[in-house]
Order: structure tokens, then sequence, then C-alpha cells
């Protein structure tokens, strides 16, 4: 199949059970009808990671952002 936006042949990817279709050109992403929901039910199954707090210089403290569940399905 080829991608909707460039036209690139699109390459398809097995994270955790789910078939992504996605586009190494443009990085678009496309699911099948039922894919999403089965991400989204993976990561309800999933606890949520704390999150973690960075010592600045100067007493101040940073947040680090927490990857959420896509970070775990796309490494790209």
């Amino acid at each position: 199949m080829k991608c909707p936006i460039d036209g690139t042949e699109l390459v398809i990817s097995d994270r955790s059970g789910v078939e992504i279709d996605y586009c190494p050109q443009c990085r678009g992403v496309w699911l099948d009808r039922g894919e999403l929901d089965k991400i989204i039910d993976r990561s309800m199954g999933q606890p949520a990671a704390p999150s973690q707090v960075q010592a600045q210089p100067g007493g101040y403290q940073k947040r680090k952002k927490r990857g959420g569940f896509l970070e775990d399905l796309f490494d790209f």
C-alpha cells in the first residue's frame, strides 16, 4: 500500500501484536479498524510509571516528561 501523503510504499511493523503501517519518508502512521482499540486496551493494562524528577543547579527541580504508551510501540 502507498502512503496517501507522499506516495512512498508503506512499511508494516508488528508492535505488541498490533500491525502498524507507517511511511519511512514522512513518518505518518496508519492503523486499520480496531488497531487503535487494541493499543488503548494494552496501554490500560500497563501500570503508569511515576514521573521522574531531576535536580537542577541552584536547588530547582525539573520534572522529566514521561513517555506515553505510543513511545513503547514506535521506535522511530
